[in-house]
């Protein structure tokens, strides 16, 4: 097979992966709240990285199709807009790392411009060679008006594969792209109030996850799926999957901009129940401070 003819049936394959998969009972290919793509390039110097004292992304998307995803944590009203903010910096480089995301939703039914819902997310986590780790809490919140609050807090780990690092062909067989995943598994360890379902019954306990980027061209078209399984502390199985979430996307990118296109359906597992889904237009942009950015970093010298 030429090269291009790899490029193209690698291509296809992840794509039909990605579409097909979520919907079969195998369980294809995580959905942290809604999850995207790495802005990161695989070939970012790591020392340059490491300088780097905070960064982020603020996002903007519209639910152009959604007939079921709720715009509160009660199952109410229907997502018109999201607006999201993430600020992350390394407390010790790649070891510790703190974020917050904060998303924000409003409710076409009422008002697009309006918010109705807030969810809250803080973070640390790390990297460890080939392997990653979380210690997040999450709370769910209606804006508009009282009502239901979702809130828990979770451990996660994950084990991640990267081509162009892991396997020594790949740059020799796709110089243009690159293919990031990663799987894991965590613990709801305390969980008040964050259900199992998407019809708000059962209460979640584990969850298990899978993400994969395939990066089409220079990191600039990027193709991603993620899943995320939760699990029913209720249920005489606590390890039997009650809940999917997947998302497969599309994303062009120009620099510190991104448009996304992407799909994510919610549904119940181990029972008939609500499905909740949409598809989305998202507006991205990124940004990193460095520490030389502010005059914090070490200066380079030259040799006399």
């Amino acid at each position: 097979m030429t090269r291009f003819g790899r490029r193209i049936a690698i291509g296809t394959t992840l794509a039909l992966w990605c579409v097909i998969g979520p919907a079969t009972e195998s369980f294809a290919l995580e959905k942290y709240g809604r999850p995207l793509p790495s802005l990161d390039d695989a070939d970012k110097d790591t020392d340059a990285a490491e300088e780097s004292l905070f960064a982020g992304y603020f996002l903007t998307a519209a639910f152009v199709h959604n007939p079921t995803f709720a715009a509160r944590p009660d199952n109410t009203g229907l997502v018109g807009l999201r607006h999201m903010a993430h600020f992350e910096t390394d407390l010790y480089k790649q070891y510790l790392t703190f974020y917050t995301d904060q998303n924000f939703f409003s409710d076409r039914e009422k008002s697009w411009i309006t918010l109705s819902e807030w969810d809250g997310t803080y973070a640390f986590t790390g990297v460890i060679d080939h392997f990653g780790w979380r210690l997040q809490y999450e709370r769910d919140a209606p804006l508009d008006r009282s009502g239901l609050v979702q809130a828990y807090a979770d451990g996660l780990v994950t084990a991640k594969f990267q081509a162009v690092q892991d396997l020594p062909a790949w740059r020799r067989w796709f110089p243009e792209q690159n293919l990031t995943a990663y799987a894991g598994g965590g613990w709801l360890f305390h969980n008040s109030s964050y259900f199992a379902r998407p019809d708000n019954t059962g209460r979640a306990l584990f969850r298990y996850v899978a993400h994969a980027d395939l990066d089409l061209y220079k990191n600039k078209i990027v193709l991603y799926g993620d899943t995320n399984f939760f699990t029913d502390r209720e249920n005489s199985n606590q390890l039997k999957p009650s809940e999917l979430d997947w998302i497969v996307g599309l994303a062009l990118r120009w620099q510190d901009m991104e448009l996304a296109v992407y799909r994510e359906q919610d549904q119940p597992l181990d029972r008939a129940g609500l499905v909740q889904k949409y598809v989305a237009v998202q507006l991205r942009y990124s940004f990193d401070v460095s520490k030389q950015d502010l005059g914090l970093g070490k200066k380079k010298t030259t040799s006399p």
